[in-house]
């Protein structure tokens, strides 16, 4: 019997996940990113910039900085030591400021200007992993490589038995295993959304989550 980390037969860890996601359909069905963009590269400016910060306080940053830089060669030109003042209030901005920077000129240089679609590719950008190019192909090109795994999406997936990783790449490999393919597109937005309304870190809202029958979690 196929089984994955955790011991438990890997087609029961199928069906409660997609009892997960259907439930979860139900309760967010409008679900999608929080980041604020018009353009792919945008969205990939932004995505990088979320990295240990709110979206809330990204796209406060973005709304003036997407007013400044249109396009991958405005970024691609722009100044280090201002870029970093201008983003300083996301965190970690030095590295931040450099990887944009950085992935910017490679879009130019490599892919003419357009942010590339494919895992492959996107992953040999400066400060692009696997969690955001996932997100970047999944919203923009509405593409499924993958499924992405932040903060929210590693908790929730331990909570409700699916993974017992604590590396993000075993969880992913994981959730690829149960979740179906038609569901990797929604399902990180799933669970960040449900992660900040009711499964959050230290206060989960387990009387009233709609997962709560079928959530090992919430049985102990």
């Amino acid at each position: 019997m196929n089984k994955i980390a955790g011991g438990e037969p890997l087609a029961d860890k199928q069906k409660r996940a997609t009892k997960i996601v259907n439930l979860l359909h139900k309760e967010y069905p409008e679900v999608r990113t929080a980041l604020h963009y018009k353009t792919t590269l945008q969205l990939l400016v932004a995505t990088i910039l979320s990295a240990q910060c709110t979206d809330k306080k990204v796209n406060e940053v973005t709304r003036t900085l997407f007013s400044k830089y249109k396009s991958a060669e405005d970024f691609a030109q722009a100044r280090q030591e201002e870029f970093e003042q201008e983003i300083r209030s996301t965190g970690f901005f030095r590295n931040k400021a450099r990887n944009i920077i950085a992935a910017a000129q490679r879009i130019c240089t490599a892919y003419g200007g357009r942010v590339p679609d494919t895992m492959e590719e996107l992953i040999t950008l400066p400060g692009v992993a696997r969690k955001t190019a996932n997100i970047v192909l999944s919203s923009a090109f509405k593409k499924a490589e993958g499924i992405a795994v932040d903060v929210h999406v590693k908790r929730l997936s331990q909570r409700l038995g699916l993974s017992s990783q604590s590396n993000p790449d075993k969880i992913e490999r994981d959730l690829m295993q149960v979740v179906a393919g038609k569901d990797w597109l929604d399902f990180n937005y799933l669970l960040v959304e449900h992660g900040r309304k009711i499964c959050m870190a230290r206060k989960p809202l387990c009387t009233s989550c709609v997962l709560q029958t079928i959530c090992p979690s919430a049985q102990i």
